[in-house]
């Protein structure tokens, strides 16, 4: 009997789980660690940021995914991995030897420096699985924001995410409190938003942030919170109350003291069938891997990986030869801007309204009722 242990509950492993639920394999018995029972889909993450969608909207039930895959699941994250030994020792301390090993526990932000006494307050937009919490702090403090004042939130990231996180939160904060002004400012590093994608996408884009009451500074990178806003690299201060960071993906720290082979960022290295790099039987996946040429950190990839490293991972199991992953040349992406629409972008295609914003609504909730078990009345 193989042990194959699945560390993270990220959209690849969904898919892993989905396969070993429709064709059981009684060779391979398989663990998944977790710090939750559920998993934010993030597609679904702007809907709930702008108040459209209930956070339980946005979850795959993972513990109802491992039942049907015969799975064990443990509540409780890994910190430690000793790639020799096979062995991963979890938070509670509890050790899980395997044989054959996945990561897909997505990526964290690096945070900014912070010096001085009335910072902006911050929300970083990862790790996804407790910005639940960090979201609703911040809510409950805006509650008790004075009447009348101004506001003015600024976005630290200039990609899709950034872009479509801070049209999100504004949208909901306006909602919540019609009586403040909120203002908000995007720092873009680049000297374009959307990068990669054509000029039409990133109109659309520069559109939606006007119509948004969004100021967009390009070539300006955040790189600390000081008294009264953000600093710049060139020394220049933005005034903020709420900074959201959406920039300066990396790794989690606990990786660096692991065999894993890292690239400059923490992400585990892999090649194309989706296996670390010298360590056979140990693979990786989504946000936290690392392939060359690199990828953008999106969902749309995990999700693209999930069923070819479901192949994979039994195909290592079972002393079989492994399959190569071709990445897409090309994705779809549907771009929420937390006012009823939406922006499709594939290359130097693009178009937007509420039809799109509807469309995207039903992709990402049939997707996670994909994964989860239908309600009962």
């Amino acid at each position: 009997m193989k042990q194959l242990l699945l560390i993270g509950a990220g959209h690849a492993h969904a898919f892993v789980l989905e396969a070993f639920a429709n064709q059981t394999d009684h060779h391979i018995a398989l663990t998944v660690v977790s710090d939750a029972a559920t998993a934010a889909y993030s597609g679904s993450v702007p809907a709930w940021l702008a108040g459209e969608s209930t956070l339980e909207e946005t979850q795959i039930d993972i513990a109802a995914l491992c039942q049907r895959a015969n799975a064990r699941l443990i509540l409780s994250p890994a910190k430690t991995v000793n790639t020799q030994a096979r062995y991963v020792i979890l938070a509670n301390g509890d050790r899980i030897d395997f044989d054959v090993a996945s990561f897909n526990i997505g990526s964290t932000l690096k945070p900014p420096q912070q010096h001085g006494n009335r910072l902006p307050q911050l929300i970083a937009m990862r790790p996804l699985s407790t910005l639940h919490r960090r979201w609703q702090a911040l809510q409950n403090d805006v509650n008790h924001l004075p009447s009348g004042g101004h506001q003015r939130v600024v976005g630290v990231g200039g990609g899709a995410a950034g872009c479509e996180t801070l049209m999100s939160v504004l949208a909901q904060l306006r909602k919540q409190r019609p009586d403040i002004r909120w203002q908000g400012h995007l720092l873009s590093a680049s000297n374009e938003l959307l990068p990669g994608a054509g000029d039409l996408p990133r109109w659309l884009i520069q559109r939606a942030l006007l119509r948004a009451d969004i100021s967009v500074h390009h070539q300006v990178r955040g790189e600390a919170l000081v008294d009264g806003g953000v600093l710049t690299h060139c020394n220049v201060l933005i005034p903020a109350d709420i900074v959201l960071w959406a920039t300066g993906a990396v790794g989690h720290g606990w990786l660096a003291d692991s065999a894993l082979p890292l690239d400059k960022n923490g992400f585990i290295r892999v090649a194309k069938t989706l296996e670390v790099i010298d360590q056979p039987g140990i693979f990786a996946s989504g946000d936290c891997a690392a392939l060359t040429p690199t990828l953008p950190n999106a969902g749309v990839y995990a999700v693209r990986m999930g069923p070819p490293l479901a192949d994979n991972l039994r195909h290592a199991c079972h002393g079989e030869t492994l399959n190569d992953w071709q990445p897409p040349k090309r994705v779809l992406a549907l771009i929420g801007t937390g006012d009823g629409r939406a922006i499709a972008s594939r290359g130097t295609f693009g178009l937007s309204g509420k039809w799109v914003w509807k469309w995207k609504k039903r992709i990402d909730a049939r997707f996670i009722a994909r994964f989860n078990p239908p309600f009962e009345d």
